[in-house]
């Protein structure tokens, strides 16, 4: 029976290997894919940094109101930008999977007349 190999677990295990993998096999799809987590890390580090101004200014307030109107402004503006980010995150994938369809099609037809018998 062969022997299984233990290897120690890192974070970065195979991200590399799994990138230039996917580079291989298809560079317009992996860089389709590496642009639309780029977008969705940027979303993310904007909104937890809102949420962090938020958080100072629900902090600061002096009245219910003063607090209503900050959590009011903040969920209206969580509200839109999520909107606004699903749209673009669509509009992304719509993108990359046609470019990676169009990249896919060799661009070489055959007809039936040029088959030899």
């Amino acid at each position: 029976m062969a022997e299984t190999k233990k290897t120690k677990a890192t974070p970065d295990m195979g991200v590399a290997d799994m990138t230039a993998a996917l580079l291989a096999i298809n560079p317009v799809a992996t860089n389709a894919w590496l642009e639309i987590m780029s977008e969705s890390t940027r979303f993310l580090t904007d909104r937890l940094n809102q949420d962090i101004e938020t958080q100072k200014a629900l902090l600061a307030c002096r009245s219910p109101a003063e607090l209503l109107q900050v959590q009011s402004e903040f969920f209206q503006s969580a509200m839109n930008q999520y909107a606004e980010e699903i749209a673009r995150l669509s509009e992304m994938v719509t993108r990359g999977a046609e470019d990676t369809i169009e990249d896919a099609v060799s661009g070489h037809s055959r007809e039936y007349d040029d088959v030899p018998i």
